[in-house]
């Protein structure tokens, strides 16, 4: 058995419609019975292992193939490669029958490696991209919470196709390039690298007759309309998932994902940490003085009444327990907190001016005590 004298399907005892299983399945059986090591000294045993390993290192490359099928051994001659056999311009096989690294890993890992083989390589229809949509609502609506409609131009599926991308009737066939492989080999130096096949992009098939609508994308742009469900306590950066309702995946492949993205609105009254609210009032200098009540309206529509005790200074914080907002997905509600701002008067009648001047005429330095203590210091550090 020469090493070129035989047509290289003859060879290897396959037919020349023999696809990559068969092709590696008769290549291995003939090279365990030709092996020097199981024929040593057996010159003839020898050629043929060379003549086998020389078909498979041709034919298991489909682009050499390909080249081989149309030419014949003129293919790999000087004139049409540079030489070197078949394997000039891709690299050849070793002499123990393994045609380049990721051979001895398959032969070693079988399925369990890479997929299961060249055709456990091809690419399959990718899933749909997920899609981001930034929603603003109103604190009143992060309270109670509240259904949106929202309506976005995203891919979504052809219904057309059904999501093939061949026009219906049709179908994709197995790609002539890659023989469905999904991938092409070519030679970088000492290695041999696999990549993607430029004619069908990976997939393994081309649609020959693609459908009108979709241009073979299996996906068409439509604007959608969705109801979005906003939960009582949502807050600045909340995050909702809507499986499903991102861009529809290629040829049929799920569709991603919808990520509402939650911006709540500063509001008139109610500043928010968490879920605590806090609010500034501003009480006159005689309730601070002489204690009071203030009504503040709470978000559920109800009123928190807030005592002011009596002699209260400006920046006094008071807290109402379970008077802030909801827990997200939980019981319960924040506090509120009152940061109380004293207001000095600016427009005074005359009687109250002079009650006022009165009131200056009995002032001991016991009513402020704050204001005593500081004068008191001033005095003793500058002697005054």
């Amino acid at each position: 058995m020469a090493a070129t004298s035989l047509d290289y399907y003859e060879t290897l005892q396959v037919s020349r419609d023999a696809d990559g299983a068969t092709l590696k399945s008769a290549y291995r059986k003939l090279a365990m019975k030709y092996h020097p090591d199981r024929n040593p000294g057996d010159a003839e045993a020898e050629a043929s292992f060379k003549a086998c390993n020389e078909a498979y290192e041709c034919l298991k490359d489909p682009q050499k193939r390909a080249a081989y099928d149309r030419f014949g051994h003129d293919a790999f001659t000087q004139g049409m490669n540079g030489g070197g056999g078949p394997g000039g311009g891709f690299g050849g096989g070793g002499p123990e029958g393994f045609g380049d690294i990721g051979d001895i890993f398959e032969s070693i890992f079988g399925s369990a490696f890479g997929g299961g083989g060249r055709g456990g390589q091809r690419q399959s229809n990718r899933r749909g991209a997920d899609l981001r949509y930034d929603m603003q609502v109103t604190l009143d609506e992060a309270f109670h919470g509240t259904t949106k409609e929202i309506e976005i131009e995203v891919s979504q599926m052809c219904e057309t196709c059904d999501g093939t991308g061949a026009t219906p009737g049709t179908s994709e066939r197995t790609c002539n390039l890659c023989h469905g492989q999904g991938t092409v080999r070519a030679k970088q130096g000492m290695f041999v690298v696999e990549r993607p096949c430029p004619s069908c992009g990976g997939r393994g098939t081309i649609i020959e007759d693609p459908c009108g609508d979709c241009q073979g994308e299996g996906r068409v742009d439509r604007v959608q309309t969705l109801s979005v469900d906003i939960p009582p306590g949502v807050d600045t950066g909340t995050r909702i998932r809507l499986s499903g309702k991102g861009e529809a995946g290629q040829r049929g492949a799920p569709a991603g994902d919808l990520y509402i993205f939650v911006h709540v609105k500063a509001h008139a009254l109610f500043e928010r940490e968490g879920t605590t609210l806090a609010t500034r009032v501003p009480v006159s200098f005689t309730t601070a003085a002489l204690g009071g009540k203030v009504d503040i309206p709470d978000l559920d529509g109800s009123t928190n009444t807030i005592d002011i005790p009596v002699g209260i200074q400006s920046g006094k914080q008071l807290r109402v327990r379970g008077g802030g907002m909801p827990v997200l997905q939980g019981r319960g509600r924040g506090d509120l907190v009152v940061e109380i701002k004293v207001e000095t008067p600016t427009k005074l009648s005359r009687k109250q001016k002079e009650i006022l001047q009165e009131f200056r005429e009995t002032e001991t330095g016991e009513e402020c005590p704050e204001s005593r203590s500081f004068f008191s210091k001033l005095k003793d550090a500058f002697g005054a």
